[in-house]
């Protein structure tokens, strides 16, 4: 009967330190909580609204990273001039909105590694003649996105009347209602306005590359390197790429 006893003891105290191993792992889980992210849904088809949900590439990005970090990704849509305040005052996380990392952001935040590349454009009307490069928008009224990469170079431009919008397709209405004579955007966003909407076209003309990556607070570095590492095992095991095929192929 002793030796039962004994065994039983024993049996129960490994039970008991298996169970507390498990809760161990659980907190640890838990202490990771979710990953806040700021985006700006007012820019196809790195992310847009669809059917009240914010969706597209970015999102499906930060989705595949936040599995390799095990942590729940939990997305707050806002104004794209409110991104990097809302992240310098810990209200997010990070932020993923197609955000060029330009060296004046970078003074105030760090970024990831680039994961996509692209150029400033310009739309116009199908027959519109005298608009073929950045040179042309002088003496014209162009549409931008407040706070965007297109912003920032079209306001450096000598002679050039700058109309900011806060959103791409409020800048689209004001070109097609003539008035404004041009719009600057993003690549792949403007190729995807243009595809949209009957009686526009890019011009010639681009900008210089830019690189898009994902902020991140200073005193964040863990994060960031954490960060970096999913985003080259999501491009080493295909998903990536799958994300690339579903939106630009």
């Amino acid at each position: 009967m002793k030796k039962i006893v004994k065994l039983l003891s024993v049996l129960m105290l490994m039970f008991a330190f298996v169970a507390c191993g498990d809760k161990k792992e659980e907190a640890k889980v838990e202490e990771k909580g979710p990953l806040y992210v700021g985006t700006n849904a007012e820019f196809p088809p790195f992310e847009y609204l669809e059917e009240g949900k914010v969706v597209g590439f970015d999102i499906d990005f930060i989705n595949a990273i936040g599995k390799e970090l095990g942590r729940e990704v939990v997305v707050k849509d806002m104004s794209f001039d409110g991104l990097l305040p809302a992240l310098q005052t810990k209200k997010v996380d990070i932020v993923v909105a197609g955000m060029t990392a330009t060296e004046e952001r970078q003074k105030a935040v760090n970024f990831s590694q680039p994961y996509y590349m692209a150029n400033q454009v310009i739309i116009v009307p199908e027959s519109n003649t005298t608009i073929t490069n950045f040179d042309d928008l002088a003496g014209k009224k162009v549409a931008v996105m407040l706070g965007f990469t297109g912003d920032v170079v079209v306001s450096e431009m000598p002679n050039v009347q700058v109309e900011r919008f806060n959103a791409a397709y409020a800048g689209i209405m004001a070109l097609q209602a003539g008035k404004v004579d041009a719009v600057v955007l993003d690549s792949e966003t403007a190729n995807n306005y243009v595809a949209q909407n009957k009686g526009l076209k890019l011009a010639e003309g681009q900008g210089e590359s830019e690189a898009y990556a994902i902020a991140v607070r200073k005193d964040d570095s863990q994060l960031l390197d954490e960060i970096n590492t999913a985003i080259d095992k999501i491009k080493a095991d295909g998903t990536f790429g799958e994300i690339i095929e579903k939106y630009f192929n």
